[in-house]
């Protein structure tokens, strides 16, 4: 995530600079900006792909304890359920 936040930074400085310039160099700066997004957008997909297949993992975890726990599941889901009763009922 932190690399994605640079290089739209990077992209963003490119376009302020060629927002500045005029001829080839605005066009140049606009073409390294327009790359930098690309790899931006990228990152940002590989990320999903990985957010993605992270959180199936989790789910598939949590039915397996479910299935092989019923009941200390549901104690930890009443439980829950309590407290945030408790505390919606606070105020």
């Amino acid at each position: 995530m932190t690399d994605i936040k640079s290089v739209l930074a990077d992209a963003e400085d490119l376009l302020k600079q060629a927002a500045n310039t005029s001829g080839e160099r605005a066009a140049e700066l606009s073409a390294k900006a327009l790359a930098l997004l690309e790899q931006a957008r990228e990152k940002a997909s590989d990320l999903q792909v990985v957010v993605v297949e992270k959180s199936r993992q989790a789910a598939r975890a949590t039915d397996d304890y479910v299935h092989d726990h019923p009941w200390q599941a549901a104690g930890v889901g009443t439980g829950i359920g309590v407290v945030i009763g408790l505390l919606l009922n606070r105020k």
